[in-house]
């Protein structure tokens, strides 16, 4: 059984939330239902808790603070918020659930799922690690990444990415330290998440990071050098939108 805490400063929120965990999660029980940081500090350095349902957004605090301020995390933490924002991103990138208000059932069923089935896993402390790094940058383009791997995540400067390669259903993330790494996630997946932050899809098997192209060379067969000296082809359907993203740019690489 999953002990939880619900930290929200929105009583309907508390209440509607643990009535959905009541009704529908199996596994989990609702120990406390706290309205700000400085008690719920208090409650979990006593209660305990084995997973935190934590509010971004309350009063003129939020729920990062009570992160900064609680110490060594060994709990599991599903952020609610009723805004899809920055904040949002850096969540994504550092492998942490959370979910949109209202929150709907199976949205929250998948969120317990998954804590429950990483509750051996001890790298939760570098995700909360990772996201308030995350939180501190204000360029995206320096925020770290966690990865799948084998021995559970890895964490990795995203200015530090060259490119991604398609293999089926997984992806190979090649560095720019000629470091590589196999995840178990679509190269869509990758293309969704990194997008919109100078990266683009110049193939059906590659998402290169455009601030580590070395050149590009023009023709019917069209392909960009990266950095690595690596030849990769753009497809022709892709060409026209590359040319758009490159075009008047200076590429360099990323700086800190």
């Amino acid at each position: 059984m999953l002990r939880a805490i619900i930290v929200d400063d929105e009583e309907l929120s508390r209440k509607n939330l643990a009535t959905l965990i009541a009704d529908f999660c199996e596994g989990v029980e609702v120990t406390f239902m706290i309205s700000s940081v400085a008690e719920a500090i208090a409650v979990i350095g006593k209660g305990k808790p084995d997973l935190v349902f934590l509010d971004i957004q309350m009063h003129k605090e939020t729920g990062f603070d009570l992160l900064r301020r609680i110490g060594p995390i060994d709990f599991d933490v599903i952020f609610t918020t009723a805004h899809a924002e920055y904040a949002i991103e850096a969540i994504r990138f550092s492998a942490v659930d959370y979910l949109l208000k209202p929150i709907g059932i199976e949205d929250l069923r998948r969120a317990i799922e998954r804590v429950q089935a990483k509750r051996t896993n001890h790298q939760f402390q570098e995700q909360i690690e990772s996201l308030l790094h995350n939180l501190r940058v204000n360029d995206i383009t320096s925020f770290r990444l966690a990865i799948p791997s084998s021995d559970g995540l890895l964490f990795v400067g995203l200015k530090d990415i060259m490119y991604c390669e398609a293999d089926g259903n997984y992806t190979k993330i090649y560095m720019n330290d000629n470091k590589s790494h196999v995840v178990s996630k679509t190269l869509k997946e990758y293309e969704n998440l990194l997008g919109p932050y100078h990266f683009l899809r110049v193939h059906h098997s590659f998402l290169v990071n455009i601030k580590e192209i070395k050149q590009y060379v023009r023709g019917d067969g069209g392909y960009i050098i990266m950095n690595n000296n690596v030849s990769i082809s753009v497809a022709q359907r892709k060409k026209e939108g590359f040319l758009k993203m490159i075009d008047g740019m200076v590429l360099r690489p990323f700086t800190d």
